[in-house]
């Protein structure tokens, strides 16, 4: 997959300042990580006559499948032969265009502190892409870049065979675009309608993607004769979010019309009564759904085990059904920072008296932790190394056996949800293991029955059809009859060795008297 972006220049303003805007030196080759591969960029030719930058993406096929379990949603959603043998490695697309999102952030925004008004100022650019995807034709492709103030579009058909000429042309065009445009239109135009174009997305588009294509559409989007089109493609025809992107574009529209800010023409509502949802962070969501589990279970006295920085302990106080709190943790600092986070030296006698910090492990057995009505193990096995879990298991539903147990950990399945996480990498570099939902319920089922507990299982976060949530929730409950059984072993194995030292003092006492 490949794309180039040409300049000409002059001795005063040279060409090689294409550098600078894009932000990528023109003596090294350069490479960046992205959600389905790795992009390049180097430069073929730089002087100060004629500059030119190539971002070339190479492509995983295999991750690609792995990641989008080779469904629309998500996967590759064309694929021309099968699975593994398509064309997403060749032909630009919205793989393509988040890698320019991701290798020329700074430049899609006009940024370039080097040369601030170099950036403010049209250029002359010419840009190739050999192999662009168009449903719709040569035509199309005209019609959606006509409008855009390039002096120049060229979109020649490429034939299925050059040996077969009677058997027409493929889908896919050559596309050369010619003109004098500020570098970061040129960008955001290609960054909107290259997946437009290709008429598909490799990822899930979710309700943020509008945002986006405003952003990238500012000023050119809103006046554009196929709007409709390129907003109906661009959000993989998901039409409410298709009617919400055209009502903004509208009033983008009137406001330029009327020389107004966007504000000012949608002042219909106060903003002070707006109560329009914002959306929830995934961790917000975890905490509640904890909270909701340990409510539930009836707990009062509960340890955040692997606590971190306290986030969920500062939850736990805000309610004060949780009469008394223990954070543990490994880290020293975590705990520092969980201190001050909770402000315990500020915090009132009654309130300081319901919460505790505790520096230990929970890879070894801790007397300070039996008696507790419940234990939350809130994203904490993940960081451990799998042969390493069963000592974690021992310490917790074998030495500490609380009432209930609390286990979150991520789905690795949700993973292709994320636009940015680079294929084949888990959600957080301390990560030693990510678990599918079968995974995590196998492994949480055969600790449950070994243990003596029953096990339930929670989604965390949006449930999605085809990989399910971002976060699986597991809630262990002691088995009563389990644990009486355990009790009655104990008081026998207890009588039995009182018996056993009672009787060894008789016989001791015996042989003392006959001496």
């Amino acid at each position: 997959m490949f794309l180039t972006i040409s300049t000409t220049g002059t001795p005063e303003r040279p060409a090689t300042d294409l550098g600078f805007l894009l932000h990528k030196h023109p003596d090294k080759a350069q490479k960046f990580s992205t959600s389905h591969g790795t992009a390049h960029v180097f430069y073929p030719e730089a002087s100060a006559e004629r500059c030119t930058s190539a971002l070339l993406l190479e492509v995983d096929p295999v991750a690609l499948v792995r990641r989008g379990k080779g469904k629309g949603r998500g996967g590759a959603p064309d694929s021309a032969l099968a699975q593994y043998v398509n064309d997403r490695p060749y032909a630009a697309s919205s793989l393509l265009a988040v890698a320019l999102s991701t290798v020329f952030k700074s430049a899609l925004r006009g940024v370039c502190a080097a040369l601030p008004g170099r950036a403010e100022e049209p250029m002359q650019l010419r840009v190739e892409v050999p192999a662009l995807p168009a449903r719709g034709g040569a035509e199309l492709v005209r019609k959606l870049f006509g409008p855009l103030g390039w002096a120049s579009v060229e979109a020649g058909p490429v034939a299925l065979d050059d040996r077969f000429p009677e058997w027409g042309d493929s889908r896919y065009v050559q596309l050369v675009l010619e003109g004098e445009l500020r570098l970061a239109d040129a960008l955001r135009q290609l960054y909107v309608l290259l997946p437009v174009l290709d008429d598909a997305k490799h990822y899930w588009v979710a309700p943020d993607e509008v945002d986006k294509l405003l952003r990238a559409g500012e000023g050119w989007l809103a006046e554009h004769p196929e709007q409709k089109l390129i907003t109906s493609r661009y959000l993989s025809r998901r039409w409410g979010l298709t009617r919400q992107a055209m009502e903004r574009l509208e009033l983008v529209r009137l406001a330029e019309a009327d020389d107004l800010e966007v504000e000012d023409v949608d002042n219909a509502v106060d903003e002070t009564t707006d109560t329009e949802e914002k959306p929830v962070p995934l961790a917000k969501q975890r905490r509640d759904a904890i909270l909701e589990a340990l409510r539930t279970a009836g707990a009062s006295r509960v340890l955040d085990l692997g606590c971190g920085q306290g986030q969920l302990v500062q939850a736990l106080l805000k309610d004060v059904r949780f009469t008394e709190i223990v954070g543990v943790d490994v880290s020293v600092r975590a705990l520092t920072i969980a201190g001050r986070r909770l402000k315990l030296d500020r915090m009132g006698e009654r309130q300081a008296a319901r919460v505790k910090l505790l520096q230990g492990s929970l890879m070894y057995t801790d007397k300070r932790l039996g008696g507790y009505d419940a234990a939350v193990l809130s994203e904490v096995i993940e960081h451990l190394d799998l042969p390493r879990l069963p000592a974690l298991e021992y310490a917790v539903f074998g030495s500490a056996r609380p009432q209930t147990v609390v286990v979150t950990t991520p789905n690795v399945e949700y993973n292709v949800r994320w636009e940015t996480l680079p294929a084949g990498h888990v959600r957080h570099s301390d990560h030693r293991f990510e678990w599918t939902r079968a995974e995590f319920r196998s492994w949480a089922r055969a600790v449950a029955e070994r243990v003596g507990y029953g096990v339930e299982f929670v989604a965390v976060g949006p449930d999605d059809p085809e990989v399910g949530p971002p976060t699986q929730m597991a809630v262990f409950t002691r088995s009563d009859e389990t644990e009486k059984t355990r009790n009655t072993d104990r008081s026998r194995h207890t009588a039995r060795t009182d018996k056993t030292e009672k009787t060894g003092r008789t016989e001791a006492e015996k042989e003392a008297k006959a001496a």
